[in-house]
């Protein structure tokens, strides 16, 4: 320990831990309190500023220091829109700092600002509700810049790449014609939830000239407080707040549910608002000093310390309350402790009632990680003993389908591999009872954000010529494949933004910081790939109507009637789908070069390779085939 305190000790957590939820700066009827949790600090000293990014304070402060290591200050005054930072003297060392409990800040993050929350609410917003859930949960991962960067897109020139795209609910390729994008587009195609990848304030765009680089944003820099270079004035700190709340207003209206992709198991800099408050406490270290870093990113958050942990749940608490989030995505949710995600389960629970709101992550880390003896990690090993509705993204789906994320020439089951019947077969019961409790566990899926496109992966594993922009017939048929059997998995579905219309990024598998160009959406190739977009439409429509495929219960897996390995590279699935408008499913995935044909009478064809709407006008089928390279769903009426 390098500040010689055993931070993770009880005796810590006894005299220090806090229970209060004002820390930060609150505007009362009386004036403005400021309060910061910094229990090793000798001395806290409030700087006032009239500008978030220049100038010197125009007021300094010292604070008192009480109980439990909370100092505070306060003033008559309502400092609304006034902005601040502190200097924290500890060990004999003082150090700048912004608060790390602030709720909006300046250009960049580096002052915090005052707020009054209520002045920042949309017309309407006392009033903003979720849509209800429908019969599944779509998901639909969206970068805020990628989504409206794109000239085809059509949306105008002072919103692309902000948050006010959100709030353009009619746009249209390149502004004109009717062939619907954004928001137009996401209605038609049919997914439920709109992941928007990290809106909180991170570091590695730089705010003055948010045009000049692109980032992912996963590096948390203030993490109660909206990033500023998707807002239309970076340097007012209330204008970040209230844009963001009207993009989830927007949203609500228009039928979505919005999910915050959140990032609590490291930060943009081991030299954090967090260390430079209370030094070492917050991070994790190994016994010699050195900084874990199980994140990949240089530091790992201590989330078993007790003050850490409650940093981390009141920060979801307050994005859930004050912006009306409807789910989270831990990012490296491997890294965190299971215990505090219990505790945000059900936290969140008791506020809004039970799986109201999602949670879900990835249940993996980039690395050893020195988290406190006999800490349970929520990682895969202990996916099963976390409750049902505390989800995670599977692997097992996403390899079994098209190969690994770790060797770019290593495939699945669509594009050419052997011996993946069986994990297939898994596959569509959710890989409950070897990996997950429940389906309501299970985040199906087969690309995100992270590493290869399914398009990219599949062109790079059956296209000689690497061509990611010309679709060959063997392309767009694996692609078509590996979405009806991703999209007729049981669990909760998750798609990539623009897979739906093959989006490639040429290759690049890490495309974190790679130009905007390479990683906008591009609404041309929608439309370009419309046969495509249709496919994955046409299938979410159906999925809704399978109960078989929808069920998220523990028993889930007792609606497979039996599933049988045809012949190499083909398998055959029944379920029970008792409840919908066919009684028994039957599921053919043909990977093979040979047609298949089906057994038994009574089948009416739901969707095939290259047709997913065969559902709305059904047909027995006599003599049903699976063709090449394809799937064939088939509904049966009564027993």
């Amino acid at each position: 320990m390098q500040s010689g305190i055993d931070f993770g000790g009880k005796a810590f957590a006894k005299r220090f831990h806090y229970d209060g939820d004002d820390l930060g700066a609150r505007l009362w009827e009386n004036g403005t309190v400021f309060k910061l949790w910094a229990p090793t600090a000798e001395r806290v000293t409030l700087r006032l500023y009239a500008s978030g990014h220049t100038g010197d304070a125009w007021h300094t402060a010292e604070l008192t220091r009480g109980d439990r290591g909370v100092w505070s200050w306060q003033t008559a005054e309502r400092l609304d829109g006034v902005y601040y930072d502190y200097e924290v003297t500890a060990g004999r060392v003082s150090r700048r700092t912004a608060d790390p409990y602030a709720r909006a800040a300046g250009q960049n993050g580096w002052r915090s600002m005052v707020i009054d929350l209520a002045a920042t609410d949309p017309t309407g917003w006392a009033d903003d509700r979720a849509p209800a859930r429908q019969a599944e949960d779509i998901i639909y991962e969206v970068h805020v810049r990628e989504f409206s960067w794109a000239e085809s897109g059509g949306f105008p020139a002072a919103v692309r790449g902000k948050y006010g795209a959100f709030c353009e609910t009619d746009t249209t390729l390149f502004a004109g014609g009717s062939q619907p994008t954004g928001i137009a587009y996401l209605r038609r195609l049919g997914v439920t939830h709109i992941q928007l990848m990290p809106v909180y304030d991170f570091g590695s765009v730089n705010e003055a000239k948010p045009d000049e680089g692109f980032n992912w944003g996963y590096d948390p820099v203030n993490y109660n407080v909206p990033e500023g270079s998707y807002a239309s004035d970076p340097t007012d700190g209330a204008v970040r707040v209230r844009e963001l709340k009207a993009l989830v207003q927007s949203l609500h209206r228009q039928g979505f549910r919005v999910i915050m992709d959140v990032v609590y198991n490291h930060t943009y800099s081991r030299d954090s608002w967090l260390d430079r408050t209370v030094p070492d406490y917050y991070y994790r270290a190994w016994e010699d000093g050195t900084p874990s870093n199980g994140s990949g990113c240089g530091n790992d958050l201590a989330s078993e310390r007790s003050m850490c942990a409650k940093y981390i749940l009141d920060s979801v608490l307050y994005w859930a309350e004050e912006y009306h989030m409807d789910g989270f995505r831990f990012d490296l949710m491997g890294l965190l402790d299971a215990a505090l995600m219990e505790r945000i389960r059900a936290a969140l629970d008791a506020r809004y009632g039970a799986g109201e709101k999602l949670v879900f992550g990835e249940p993996w880390a980039a690395g050893r990680t020195a988290n406190r003896h006999r800490t349970h990690l929520a990682n895969q090993k202990y996916l099963k003993k976390l409750s049902p509705e505390i989800g995670a993204f599977s692997d097992g789906v996403r390899d079994a389908i098209k190969g690994s994320v770790m060797e770019a020439g290593k495939a699945g089951f669509v594009n050419g591999a052997q011996g993946q019947e069986h994990r297939i077969i898994q596959s569509v019961t959710a890989w409950c009872g070897s990996r997950f409790r429940a389906p309501s566990q299970s985040i199906t899926y087969v690309s995100s954000h992270d590493d290869l496109t399914l398009w990219d992966k599949l062109v790079y594993t059956l296209d000689p010529k690497l061509q990611y922009d010309t679709p060959t017939p063997r392309v767009l048929r694996a692609n078509r494949l590996a979405a009806a059997i991703c999209l007729t998995c049981q669990g909760r579905l998750f798609l990539l933004s623009g897979e739906e219309f093959g989006r490639t990024k040429h290759g690049d598998g890490n495309s974190y910081r790679a130009p905007i160009e390479e990683n906008r959406l591009d609404w041309a190739r929608a439309w370009e790939y419309q046969a495509l977009v249709d496919y994955y439409r046409g299938l979410i429509a159906l999925r809704k109507q399978l109960p078989a495929l929808c069920d998220k219960r523990e028993t889930a897996g007792a609606r497979l009637l039996c599933a049988e390995v045809v012949r190499p590279r083909c398998v055959r699935l029944l379920l029970d789908n008792t409840g919908g408008a066919w009684d028994t499913l039957c599921l053919v995935y043909n990977a093979s070069a040979h047609p298949v044909p089906v057994e038994g009478t009574g089948w009416e064809v739901l969707a095939d390779g290259e047709d997913s709407f065969l559902w709305q006008t059904p047909t027995p089928e006599a003599h049903p085939v699976a063709q090449p390279a394809s799937a064939l769903i088939l509904g049966r009426r009564g027993r």
